[in-house]
């Protein structure tokens, strides 16, 4: 399954249908008083624009809702083909919002049919001298129903089974910007946070800390259509952690909360933190790593002690010979150190043996300390070959 498909998924798509009345028409040149000689440019070069039918407040409310809708779905989601992308986890509670707004806009839709034609006559009292051209483009009430609608559709969005390679290559492209588009989105909010609740402020409510609450839910729900949302969700939990019960936020701590939305307000900059926020845990990884191979070592290690221990003769040689405490000393260290230990062994048991000869030849009469003095060169020097071999065989 590929990546496209595995965020397509995890999504649908929530198409908003709002129409709303302009209460417009074209202003045309018979609608103007002209003074005597006076000449209008051709169409070509400048256009008349229009004319109202009416108080554009009349239709304020409508546009309101609108607007209330795509915030309800960019609260959790992002743009995409002319809608908008949300989770499936959060479709629900998406769709219960806009059940709520298609009910308000159906009331003041209502309540604005019934005071169309006084809108329309209160319009031209406001402005007596150009009623005529008022009146004369007026719509009727039902062509003006028909132009006042709300209503919103959600989908699911998949990759159809037979369709030519291009146009796959071009969802798939459309599928990869969305992270893009999302940190956008987030961009613009953090910027208006900064820029009307943050900057130039010595100290702030927990109100102002609504936007963030609202970006950190927007990109955990979103975390998986790019990998470096994550750690800056992580970022933000942090800081709001950090954020007293009560009272107001100032000093550090808000300097702390500008400079997160400052970090936020720049798409470039967030992906960025996000990724030098992922290679960092890459250390702790590798270290997990080297604990099992360090175990694995210990273990391997471990297993000459335990062939030690079938052969205690030179365990308790080497243990109880005090002159053989040093004979390990080093033994960690490189291949020249090894060698020096070594020969510096063997010369001085060449030394013992022969201080022995010498003793040997000058009081062969006196047998028992010809014996005493020939022991330590012949009981030592057979032990210490042993243990010197046996010692290259424990550690090589």
């Amino acid at each position: 399954m590929t990546q496209t498909q595995l965020i397509l998924d995890q999504v649908v798509l929530v198409k908003v249908d709002a129409t709303i009345y302009g209460a417009r028409k074209k202003l045309n040149k018979e609608d103007l008083v002209l003074a005597d000689g006076s000449k209008l440019p051709p169409e070509d070069l400048a256009s008349l624009g229009s004319k109202r039918l009416l108080d554009p407040d009349r239709l304020s409310v409508f546009n309101r809702l609108k607007k209330e809708a795509e915030r309800i779905c960019l609260r959790v989601g992002t743009r995409f083909l002319g809608g908008f992308i949300v989770p499936v986890a959060a479709a629900a509670q998406v769709t219960a919002e806009l059940d709520r707004i298609a009910g308000d806009f159906a009331q003041a839709r209502a309540e604005f049919l019934d005071g169309y034609d006084g809108a329309v006559q209160d319009w031209m009292v406001k402005h007596p001298e150009f009623a005529c051209i008022i009146e004369k483009a007026i719509d009727s009430v039902a062509l003006v129903a028909t132009r006042l609608t709300f209503d919103y559709l959600v989908v699911s969005v998949a990759l159809p089974e037979q369709l030519p390679k291009v146009e796959v290559e071009r969802l798939e492209s459309k599928i990869g910007s969305l992270s893009e588009q999302m940190f956008h989105e987030i961009a613009v909010d953090a910027n208006l946070l900064v820029e009307q609740s943050l900057l130039g402020k010595e100290q702030v409510t927990r109100n102002a800390l609504r936007p963030i609450k609202r970006i950190r839910d927007k990109l955990d729900g979103l975390s998986f259509l790019d990998h470096r949302v994550a750690p800056v969700v992580t970022t933000i939990d942090d800081l709001l952690g950090k954020i007293p019960n009560r009272g107001s936020i100032e000093g550090s701590l808000l300097q702390e909360i500008l400079a997160t939305a400052m970090l936020l307000a720049d798409p470039d900059k967030t992906r960025r933190h996000g990724e030098g926020l992922l290679a960092a845990q890459v250390p702790t990884i590798e270290t997990d790593a080297d604990v099992e191979v360090e175990e694995t070592l210990d273990q391997t290690e471990a297993e000459p002690s335990v062939r030690s221990a079938s052969a205690p003769v030179i365990a308790v040689t080497v243990a109880d010979n005090p002159d053989f405490t040093d004979l390990f000393d080093g033994i960690f260290d490189d291949e020249l150190g090894s060698e020096l230990a070594t020969n510096d062994w063997t010369l001085e048991v060449l030394l013992d043996q022969h201080q022995s000869n010498l003793e040997t030849s000058h009081g062969a009469e006196e047998d028992h300390d010809s014996n005493h003095a020939t022991e330590p060169a012949t009981v030592p020097a057979g032990d210490d070959e042993d243990a010197d071999d046996s010692d290259q065989d424990y550690w090589f």
